[in-house]
């Protein structure tokens, strides 16, 4: 073979091995944001009026009032709000 061959040969695997490699980074880019879009947040938390807990929002006892929800820990701290609502604990 010609030097002038092994040029042309080296430098067409060359960009065989580019075009190789960044299609399999984009596959790869594509199955990790895939994953992080599944990744959302599936609550929020909330705080407790009454002992300023942090608990999340699926898991707190509600209470309507005046066409606002508030969201407690336990049913003792709906108790302790019901019986005084103005806040004077």
């Amino acid at each position: 073979m010609t030097p002038v061959r092994l040029v042309i040969l080296a430098v067409l695997f060359y960009i065989g091995y580019r075009l190789l490699r960044s299609m399999l980074l984009q596959q790869l880019e594509k199955k990790s944001s895939a994953g992080k879009k599944e990744s959302k947040v599936e609550d929020v938390l909330v705080e407790d009026p009454v002992c300023h807990t942090l608990i999340p929002k699926k898991q707190a006892v509600r209470l309507r009032r005046d066409g606002k929800t508030y969201y407690f820990c336990s049913e003792k701290c709906c108790d302790t709000f019901t019986d005084n609502p103005e806040g004077e604990l």
